[in-house]
């Protein structure tokens, strides 16, 4: 291995030549979550691992301003995997890259280099944070944007051997395999033609790059059986819309950070502190982990999406849920954060999502009392008598949260904090602009 190659940068170009790879691809993601690629031939692999390649990140949403534009893709070598889906006479690869400025500094707005900061952040204190999101989607016959067209009617855990859907999800988890993202569970979900992919704990960057493979690998599967995916968060009125579900915990020397065999509850003063952490800045992080107009359509009509920013055991009213842990599975004690969606930007969201937590565990924040009733059968007074907040009801409402919140800036940075906040603010402007159908069919015929 020559001098300042890793061994990973070793394995990747040995595997390359020895497989014959004609090409691979280099994956990023913009600020918004959208998934990126540049594609190098296997000859160019070695300079740019040693120098990185440079490309004009002004082209980028939420990147460089014309005038500062270049920047630098940097492979994450840890990240390599051939793609199953390449034609066996062309055999590809794809690795991760992190952005860089020119003097190889992190780039302040590459939402990779955001998670990182905050998991380096995490880990002077000790802390290395682990997750598995239960990601939701739809499939529908085709991109229709006036009314998508579900592929059945089956509901929670129904057994559909006889549609297409069964067909895609199993195909959809051989190609996760195949590129090392392990699933745990995968099963229809209560709205027709919904889905769910449960993946398996794994650490939070080694987890946002597996979200944004899965919902690739998603799309592409359908879109080659001439169907459509989506992870829009709500896209049929009437019926559940779709979540990312994401179960949290932290780990210290190797151990389980958040179990204590001697709380009443089993939960150390670590997940304490973290689970007030979430809650006390919950309103400020929701227009990161709900980044869409759309994201509060799902929030807002409630089945099991939470409004009410509350915690309990066995609650699915509740922001936080904490699981019963398995008897004998005590050090699997974990937290369910049920706000996030499967839109958000993963880097982003896990990112918030840390810092928040974290700043309890930091400020011994003590947790409130635990929601023990049905927060959607209460009356407002009722919930605020519990001193129960609701999430924000609109992104508007989210962006003045986040646009207040000093621990969001820290987490993200200003450059992301201030280019998401005046995108965001754009889109709803566009948004508060538009004639919708509902107010035609509500008003037009009366006024």
């Amino acid at each position: 291995m020559e001098e300042g190659r890793s061994s990973q940068q070793d394995y990747v170009l040995r595997t390359v030549e020895e497989r014959g790879v004609r090409l691979i691809r280099l994956w990023f993601t913009d600020v918004l979550g959208q998934h990126k690629s540049v594609a190098i031939s296997p000859a160019e692999l070695e300079a740019v691992f040693d120098e990185g390649l440079q490309f004009d990140g002004s082209a980028i949403d939420g990147f460089s301003r014309i005038q500062e534009s270049d920047v630098l893709a940097r492979p994450d070598a840890s990240t390599f995997e051939l793609l199953p889906w390449a034609a066996e006479d062309e055999p590809s690869g794809t690795i991760f890259c992190d952005i860089t400025n020119l003097d190889g500094s992190p780039f302040a707005g590459d939402p990779r280099q955001v998670l990182r900061r905050n998991i380096e952040k995490a880990r002077e204190s000790g802390f290395e944070m682990f997750c598995a999101p239960e990601v939701e989607f739809f499939y529908f016959a085709d991109n229709n944007t006036t009314t998508p067209q579900p592929l059945d009617k089956a509901s929670y855990f129904d057994l559909t051997t006889a549609d297409i859907s069964s067909d895609l999800r199993k195909r959809t988890l051989h190609m996760l395999e195949a590129l090392s993202i392990p699933v745990e569970y995968s099963f229809h979900e209560d709205s027709p033609s919904q889905h769910e992919i449960d993946l398996q704990y794994t650490d939070a960057m080694a987890m946002a790059d597996s979200v944004m493979t899965l919902r690739l690998a998603v799309k592409k599967i359908a879109m080659e059986s001439g169907v459509y995916a989506t992870f829009m968060p709500k896209p049929l009125n009437g019926i559940q819309g779709s979540g990312m579900h994401t179960h949290l915990s932290l780990f210290k020397d190797d151990a389980n950070a958040f179990y204590d065999p001697d709380a009443e509850n089993g939960l150390s003063e670590v997940a304490q502190g973290f689970i007030a952490g979430l809650l006390h800045h919950a309103r400020e992080i929701s227009a990161v982990t709900n980044q869409l107009i759309n994201s509060y359509k799902r929030i807002n009509e409630g089945y099991e999406a939470p409004r009410y920013v509350s915690w309990a055991h066995n609650n699915r009213s509740a922001l936080i849920r904490v699981p019963v842990t398995k008897p004998g599975k005590l050090d699997s004690t974990r937290i369910e954060y049920r706000a996030l969606d499967p839109a958000c930007n993963p880097y982003l969201a896990f990112s918030v999502l840390l810092a928040a937590g974290l700043r309890g565990v930091e400020e011994k924040m003590k947790l409130p009392k635990e929601a023990t009733t049905n927060l959607y059968n209460l009356t407002r007074s009722e919930q605020q008598d519990l001193g129960v907040a609701r999430l924000p009801a609109s992104l508007n409402e989210a962006l003045d949260e986040m646009e207040e919140s000093s621990l969001v800036r820290e987490a993200l940075g200003d450059h992301i904090f201030e280019w998401f906040l005046r995108n965001k603010r754009a889109e709803w402007d566009h948004y508060q602009q538009q004639v919708t159908p509902f107010e035609l069919e509500r008003y037009l015929p009366s006024w």
